[in-house]
């Protein structure tokens, strides 16, 4: 299969019609893209309560909708924007797409690699975009990382920490397992790094780690996975965030035959010997605006994407290999 592109002529009239499902910080961002963009119209919005919902909508100025089933069905959208919860990302993809609707969604597109499988073979069917949103890969520093790998020759090792210290943890769905996902499902963009820098994998290892308040809440949690890539690179993943964490983290390492490459959001470095060579990281502001520009670019003159759907779920079948393996080793 391959990323559907949409190409002239046009399948809608300008503007495009838009309605957003969620209202938290990935939707403010796609609503200020769309409002700022004169070849989309944002119509509506369907959120988790009420009150968020209503103040949205007056932030906006659109149409508030009762609920996210009532939104997919509407006849006046052309295009649907999943930033809510990732538990119900399939569901919602599933009836947008029955709904004969193009769609953005935040990774992951399910929280189970078979469902997301099968929304892709329905978007083809229904020549419909379906976008996965990556916008990792649209960053300053995955690009520097990219533009800098030829500097260290054949890469052996790499390995990327993030850890997120939160004193206290948020009651926020993003602590909850079934609402977020395991960490290395919902969090994807740290995996998404990895395969999109080094291809296929071989192998999955993984221990996890979770410090539970209550069921299906907890205050902190640890996982590390290890990928052995199909080129012979062997990669580490460290994903924590809450309250057992007294000091945050975010550091990208690769170790090659000619250097050592060292990335921080902030800057990187290149390390041969004792030659250090400070190598330049972009900005991470304006990525959610850039992916939806991009989106409308596709849907009106079939502008290629920077990721396929394809390309997504091949990352969210090893995020689901991390998942088996730690229940293998707890058990």
């Amino acid at each position: 299969m391959s990323q559907i592109n949409i190409s002239s002529p046009l399948c809608f009239t300008v503007p495009i019609r838009v309605g957003i499902v969620g209202t938290g910080y990935a939707a403010n961002a796609r609503a200020k893209a769309l409002k700022a963009d004169e070849r989309s119209l944002l119509v509506t919005v369907a959120g988790h309560t009420p009150e968020k919902t209503e103040e949205f909508s007056q932030t906006f100025q659109v149409q508030n909708t009762t609920s996210w089933q009532q939104l997919v069905e509407r006849d006046d959208l052309d295009l649907v924007i999943i930033s809510t919860i990732n538990r119900d990302h399939g569901a919602i993809a599933r009836a947008a797409l029955e709904n004969d609707k193009h769609i953005i969604v935040e990774y992951p597109l399910s929280l189970d690699p078979t469902e997301a499988e099968s929304l892709i073979s329905l978007a083809v069917k229904k020549n419909k975009l379906l976008h996965v949103e990556h916008i990792e890969l649209l960053g300053g520093l995955h690009n520097a990382i990219k533009q800098s790998l030829s500097k260290i020759g054949k890469i052996f090792y790499a390995r990327y920490v993030t850890i997120n210290s939160k004193q206290p943890a948020p009651q926020k769905w993003t602590y909850r397992s079934s609402l977020f996902g395991f960490p290395f499902v919902g969090a994807l963009s740290r995996l998404h790094r990895f395969t999109d820098l080094f291809g296929k994998v071989d192998a999955v290892n993984c221990q996890s780690q979770f410090w539970y308040t209550e069921v299906d809440l907890y205050k902190a949690c640890l996982c590390t996975a290890q990928l052995r890539f199909n080129n012979d690179v062997i990669g580490e993943v460290v994903y924590g965030k809450g309250e057992t964490f007294w000091q945050s983290e975010n550091i990208f390492t690769l170790y090659g035959e000619k250097g050592t490459l060292i990335f921080t959001p902030q800057q990187g470095q290149l390390l041969q010997g004792e030659k250090i060579q400070t190598i330049e990281v972009g900005a991470r502001r304006g990525l959610f605006a850039k992916d939806t520009k991009m989106v409308i670019e596709n849907l009106l003159g079939g502008d290629p994407l920077y990721v396929t759907p394809e390309a997504s779920l091949y990352t969210l079948k090893v995020a689901d290999f991390t998942r088996k393996a730690s229940d293998l080793e707890m058990g």
